[in-house]
């Protein structure tokens, strides 16, 4: 059953429940009043007749009802013993009840309802006193077929009003209904369209007031701007996941072939080594393989097994710790004083792989400086901003020093490498990312910014990038200063 359909049932049935009580409480007032004006009238003919028969002398004797005559009452008078003596405007006599004239006999008024052929009379039976004493019994009585039927005629009109208010309000709220809900149901075609369509970029339109219709067009505008977001986002998600297991295959394929390759040319070569020349005492292994030409070829292929099987390690141990990033894994964090923790690395820096000259530059803004962190992690990406400004330039120098600027210390990395264009900066922290292709020709997994990106971003810090083609790079990392950021242990 539809909303519409409910709506016109409701208010057509409160509507005739409305006017259900309104017609019989009508018709009940109606009835009730004229009734009893019917039965005050009778009682009053009744009351003046006892006042006029006083004005007679005569005991016993009853008076002519002929002088009492009124429009549509009647009069008749009973002795005591049960003869009917006077009657007025009657050309015959009325009928009587025996246990009413008893009872009027007792000094008790009370009706009766008969039905004198076609007409229906209200009775009154009165007792008839004359000087105390107790006379005979007066019948009064009045046409009640006027009243009758004008209730008859109230009870259809009432029926028939009810019936036609009812189908016409049903037929206006019908109407009113599927006006009002007019706009829900361009929502829910507009809704079908965009679930066909999957076009999440279409709106409801809608230029209605800011009612309940509007409120949910809103809701329904607002929930698809988010599940578009979202929806973006999850692409934007799957599509990097597609990118980064490509690139990691590819990162993981070149070592793999490598160690392979070596594998398999020292298997050949040992196969093809001549004769041995003597065994150990156990008699498994030769004591060495013939020619020292071997022996250089065996040892390089080996040394690219280790350094290819280290290159794994490292990229690895990179795909790991973006994993848990990804996986919403949260440091442990402490009060870190960072002059102490940058001392390190200077110290262990020096001893990195480097063509560049190594310039430590002012470190005392970080003279008292503290932070909330992870100090592991904080070496950490210090180490990967330096090894790759290292890695990066291959002359001119690379210099380390510190600024610090209101609640936020900044700890500057800047090398005289290759740099890069602008336009790829929004790009340096994506997995994998190498733009430039002499980027390409240097060792590296391409995750180590991504993971710095992670760590600062656990710091709530931030990365500044200034750089200029061929002729270098600078990267500042700005922290907030302990006390500057809420603790999130």
């Amino acid at each position: 059953m539809s909303i519409r359909l409910r709506l016109t049932l409701w208010y057509s049935g409160i509507l005739a429940a409305t006017i259900l009580v309104f017609g019989v409480a009508l018709y009940t007032f109606l009835s009730y009043k004229m009734r009893t004006d019917l039965r005050n009238e009778l009682v009053i003919q009744a009351q003046e007749v006892n006042r006029e028969i006083r004005g007679f002398g005569f005991l016993y004797s009853l008076p002519d009802l002929r002088e009492f005559k009124s429009s549509g009452i009647y009069m008749q008078s009973i002795s005591i013993q049960g003869q009917v003596k006077r009657s007025s405007n009657l050309n015959s006599n009325l009928p009587y009840s025996e246990e009413n004239i008893n009872l009027a006999l007792q000094g008790k008024g009370s009706y009766q309802m008969i039905q004198i052929g076609q007409f229906k009379l209200l009775m009154y039976y009165s007792p008839l006193v004359l000087e105390g004493s107790l006379v005979g019994v007066l019948q009064v009585a009045t046409q009640v077929d006027d009243v009758e039927q004008f209730l008859n005629n109230l009870k259809l009109i009432l029926i028939f009003v009810g019936l036609v208010a009812i189908f016409l309000a049903a037929s206006a709220g019908w109407f009113l209904s599927r006006k009002a809900l007019k706009p829900i149901e361009n929502v829910i075609t507009a809704a079908n369209t965009i679930e066909k369509s999957a076009d999440l970029d279409k709106r409801i339109d809608y230029n209605g007031p800011k009612d309940e219709i509007g409120r949910l067009t809103d809701t329904i505008n607002g929930m698809l701007s988010r599940i578009q977001i979202m929806y973006s986002e999850l692409d934007d998600a799957y599509r990097a996941q597609r990118r980064f297991v490509s690139d990691a295959s590819h990162e993981l394929r070149t070592p793999l072939t490598t160690i392979r390759g070596n594998v398999d040319f020292l298997e050949k070569m040992w196969k093809a080594l001549p004769a041995i020349e003597g065994r150990r005492p156990d008699g498994d292994l030769p004591a060495r393989p013939a020619g020292e030409e071997s022996v250089e070829l065996s040892l390089e292929a080996m040394h690219d097994i280790a350094s290819e099987a280290e290159r794994m390690s490292r990229l690895v141990n990179d795909m790991l710790s973006l994993a848990r990033a990804d996986a919403g894994f949260s440091m442990n964090r402490e009060t870190v004083e960072l002059k102490p923790l940058l001392d390190e690395v200077v110290r262990r820096a020096q001893f990195l792989p480097r063509s560049a000259e190594w310039v430590i530059g002012d470190l005392e803004p970080l003279e008292g400086a503290a932070v909330s962190g992870n100090k592991d992690y904080l070496q950490q990406l210090m180490f990967i901003l330096i090894e790759n400004a290292f890695k990066y330039t291959d002359e001119g120098k690379v210099e380390l020093d510190a600024l610090r600027m209101g609640g936020q210390v900044g700890l500057r990395i800047s090398d005289t490498g290759i740099g890069m264009d602008k336009d790829e900066i929004p790009h340096i922290f994506e997995r994998f990312y190498r733009a430039d292709p002499s980027r390409g020709k240097k060792a590296g997994t391409g995750l180590g910014l991504s993971i710095a990106k992670w760590i600062i971003d656990q710091h709530g810090g931030s990365i500044e990038v200034k750089t200029r083609k061929e002729e270098g790079t600078t990267f500042v990392v700005w922290l907030p200063l302990l006390g500057s950021l809420p603790s999130t242990e």
